[in-house]
């Protein structure tokens, strides 16, 4: 259960963060390589460095699944998601610097394509702040967007 509440936690936090798009705080990369091999490209480059995923939330499927139980009429993505992990490492750097920065844990990496845009898919994370060990996390989140919208 605990998984589950954490798992919708981080996609109601993603979903407001989309508010925000075009704002200084989510960083978004854009490509016109095919969305499953973006979305796998993201696992990889988590899990290549040595990280677990903890949540995949299939954000896309969950909008499509309640459309008509929230009387949409409208289709947002063709296919949509976010990966959520941690690193015991950075986020002990992050939480000693700032003990209340626990509120940008798990990292959280998306993926989307927008069902009005076929063929470009947008990858992308929200940053923290910057500053101290926050721009050691941005760095790494930058990292495994640019891998992942390269197709590596």
């Amino acid at each position: 259960m605990k998984r589950v509440l954490t798992g919708l936690v981080a996609a109601l936090s993603l979903l407001c963060g989309a508010a925000f798009a075009a704002g200084d705080d989510v960083v978004t990369v854009e490509t016109t390589n095919a969305y499953d091999d973006v979305a796998a490209a993201i696992e990889n480059a988590i899990v290549n460095r040595g990280y677990v995923i903890d949540y995949r939330g299939h954000v896309g499927e969950m909008l499509q699944r309640t459309a008509t139980d929230v009387g949409a009429t409208k289709d947002l993505y063709s296919d949509a998601e976010f990966f959520a992990f941690c690193s015991a490492v950075l986020s002990r750097k992050v939480m000693e610097a700032e003990i209340g920065d626990i509120a940008y844990c798990p990292y959280v990496v998306f993926v989307y394509e927008a069902a009005a845009a076929p063929g470009k898919v947008t990858v992308g994370f929200r940053k923290l702040p910057p500053g101290g060990p926050r721009d050691e996390v941005n760095d790494l989140l930058t990292g495994i967007v640019e891998e992942a919208a390269e197709g590596f």
